[in-house]
């Protein structure tokens, strides 16, 4: 099946993205975790599957992600977990889904989890929903052409001091490990645009409402 040239770039690119020192995972320990970045084409160009966790989960309440989570034994590694959890969690057939690639493995300290994301393409798409209301709010596909749009783009100021990028697109708040991804990935495609990185803003109260509980 023929994938874009686009996303091949951006796979092998993505592929070969030097991991900071802070999301280097530790010798030994954490929990395996994957997650699905799925591009397809919509009816506005190169799009991405993003969901929205429930707002009364117990994992990351309200925050849009990618699809996915813990890798189990019979999963087969991180390609097989992001397959199973993006299916359970929004209901789309992984048969539609050609695995393109797999970036360097993320540690995420405050969760504790050893993070693999795999790249997909979505060459027949399925419908997709909220399949896990317990888990997730929302599904959403959202263009590429809005995620670097520099009228979409800031950073987000946490009350600890850290600052990362953030995205306001389809009416979420795009923020954290979802948006550290999506911002190291597109600054490696053909998509990127120059945006303006001295907006910082700090994050909401709601969101850190949402944040303590979790």
């Amino acid at each position: 099946m023929e994938v874009p040239e686009w996303l091949e770039t951006l796979a092998g690119r993505a592929a070969e993205i030097p991991v900071p020192a802070e999301l280097r995972p530790p010798r030994s320990g954490g929990r395996r975790a994957a997650v699905l970045l799925l591009f397809g084409e919509g009816p506005l160009g190169p799009d991405v599957l993003l969901i929205q966790r429930s707002s009364n989960g117990r994992r990351h309440p309200g925050q849009p992600a990618f699809p996915g989570g813990g890798i189990d034994p019979g999963d087969g590694g991180p390609v097989g977990a992001a397959l199973r959890e993006a299916e359970e969690e929004t209901g789309l057939d992984p048969a539609g889904v050609h695995v393109v690639g797999v970036m360097p493995e993320l540690f995420v300290s405050h969760s504790d989890n050893r993070v693999t994301p795999v790249v997909g393409w979505w060459h027949t798409p399925s419908a997709v929903h909220a399949a896990s209301p317990d888990e997730v709010e929302a599904v959403e596909r959202v263009p590429v052409a809005e995620l670097v749009d520099p009228a979409n783009r800031l950073l987000l100021r946490h009350p600890r001091g850290y600052i990362g990028p953030a995205f306001r697109v389809r009416g979420l708040l795009v923020w954290g490990f979802t948006a550290g991804v999506l911002d190291r990935v597109l600054a490696v495609s053909d998509f990127d645009r120059p945006w303006d990185r001295s907006r910082v803003e700090d994050l909401p109260q709601e969101v850190l409402d949402l944040v303590s509980r979790s």
